[in-house]
């Protein structure tokens, strides 16, 4: 057997991202809070850089049709010929993973682009700062790897409660009246809340702000949501299922034992005082403050990012918080004048290299401001129900419908919705509890969010009777009925993914709870 040496030649095409694409991608999901540490490091590092401390311009002006006309910055033709092209090699970069310019600047060409030095207008950016990784000059995000931040970092109560959510909540509506209950919750454990103002504040019956309430009241730590120390008390005992008359009647008078009218209290508890010594020292091993057993942080209220208001014709007027906006200049005659004394090589790459990062700054950032617009104007449009009527009008929607309206990629909406909230008159919601899956509809209509069916699943099993108990078959006739085409597995996956028992065992604890009953 021969073996011989020989020359190939072989042609392969490679993705190339620079870290100006690299940079422009991660600004899009940088939340308002982020964006402002990241101009703020920008501004240290780059000299060519500078606050605008001018008035303030409005990025969108509402149009006399009710669309939001966004305010083109200025250009400066003066300055095309010294911006020095970037873009050698992002060619390459394809759709396919969604990192072409025409994606992240659909309004905008490459060579657009290549000209980014007209672009001397007021810039927005965010406004505070908390909890964010480091950024590079280049753009990229520098991960913290240190493992010791790991080690002494402490789950806070919010971030606990909040990981529980979607384990017990599967309707849309009910997660986010959940949402906000949990940012009513103290470090303690404890709800300050009002259900009547948060009903007529987000539209929803007070039936269903109470049934997520009795939802979030089995989270743990057992106690939290508690109203008073008195239900704190109560939901420990439920937990533990030493909850009986007796021990309720103790805890509806606890000012009896707080002023040691011992006495008085086993009159009213009804037991003698052996018993009642023990029920004494069961609560005295409760916790009358769970939450203070996580981390406690510092909360920042949330900068939303997205205003939304009512028009004089009713319509919604969409448009970016001014309050969140900094300027960001390019400062080009002071590039003039040090590039005349530049002499070195070295000192004219810096300078240029400044001046390109100056210019792919502002551009990026421009263009993050007007797709955050674009795609929260789509939003508000599609669910304007929820709007007008209240969270129990949440329509089906996903990324693929806004993107497909605006003109987008997919994962282009994704970014821009991740970290960026929303003001509107029933709240604060962060841009992505607007999407809900749907599931199509069996007579060809419009489609049912998948989260409102498993809402109907809860609906037919909770009105179920001991000896009527419904088979996950029967739960697909009556769906089919309704319109709703789906098969017997997914009525058991979504029955089990809300913890509700077979068909089987439903009939056992019924029949179980009747007997008890009668005895």
């Amino acid at each position: 057997m021969a073996i011989n040496a020989k020359l190939e030649l072989r042609h392969s095409q490679q993705l190339v991202m620079t870290p100006q694409l690299q940079q422009a991608i991660k600004l899009l999901q940088l939340s308002n809070l982020e964006l402002a540490e990241f101009v703020e490091t920008e501004l240290e590092r780059n000299p060519l850089l500078e606050r605008d401390e001018s008035a303030e311009r409005p990025l969108s002006a509402e149009r006399p049709d009710g669309e939001a006309a966004l305010v083109q910055s200025e250009g400066d033709p003066s300055a095309s010929d010294e911006w020095v092209d970037t873009g050698r090699g992002t060619s390459e970069a394809t759709s396919a993973l969604d990192t072409d310019y025409e994606n992240i600047y659909p309004d905008t060409s490459p060579s657009e682009l290549a000209q980014a030095g007209g672009l001397d207008g007021a810039l927005l950016a965010g406004s505070n700062w908390s909890n964010v990784k480091s950024i590079g000059s280049s753009g990229i995000s520098s991960e913290d790897n240190d493992l010791e931040s790991y080690v002494a970092s402490r789950l806070s109560l919010h971030d606990h409660l909040s990981a529980q959510l979607p384990l017990t909540l599967s309707d849309p509506a009910e997660r986010l009246i959940g949402v906000h209950l949990i940012d009513l919750v103290d470090d303690a454990g404890y709800l300050h809340a009002d259900l009547d103002e948060l009903s007529n504040k987000l539209g929803a019956p007070h039936e269903m702000i109470e049934r997520v309430l009795c939802a979030l009241q089995t989270f743990d730590p057992p106690g939290v949501f508690a109203r008073s120390l008195a239900e704190c008390l109560a939901l420990q005992l439920k937990d533990c299922n030493r909850y009986d008359p007796q021990i309720a009647a103790l805890l509806d008078n606890l000012e009896l034992l707080a002023r040691h009218e011992v006495a008085k209290l086993r009159k009213v508890v009804g037991v003698d005082l052996d018993e009642l010594s023990d029920m004494i020292n069961e609560i005295k091993g409760l916790n009358p403050k769970p939450g203070l057993a996580f981390g406690s942080v510092q909360l920042q209220p949330v900068v939303p990012d997205v205003i939304v208001r009512t028009a004089s014709d009713n319509s919604w007027i969409v448009e970016l918080n001014s309050d969140t906006l900094p300027r960001v200049l390019v400062d080009r005659s002071y590039f003039a004048r040090v590039s005349r004394t530049a002499n070195s090589v070295s000192d004219k790459e810096y300078l240029s290299e400044c001046l390109q990062t100056a210019n792919w700054l502002v551009k990026s950032l421009d263009q993050r401001a007007r797709t955050i617009l674009k795609v929260s104007q789509e939003i508000v449009r599609q669910q304007d129900g929820f709007f007008t009527y209240g969270i129990q009008h949440l329509r089906p929607l996903n990324l693929k419908t806004v993107a497909d309206a605006i003109s987008m990629h997919e994962s282009t909406v994704s970014r821009v919705t991740s970290n960026k909230y929303m003001a509107t008159s029933r709240g604060i919601f962060e841009l992505k509890y607007f999407f809900t899956s749907a599931i199509q509809s069996a007579s060809d209509g419009e489609a049912h969010s998948s989260e409102s069916v498993r809402y109907r699943i809860k609906q037919l099993i909770d009105g179920e009777m001991a000896g009527q108990v419904l088979s996950d078959d029967q739960i697909v006739d009556l769906l089919r009925r309704d319109g709703i085409d789906i098969a017997r597995r997914t009525v058991a996956k979504y029955r089990e993914a809300m913890r509700i028992p077979s068909s089987v065992q439903r009939r056992r604890q019924k029949r179980a709870l009747e007997q008890v009953a009668r005895a």
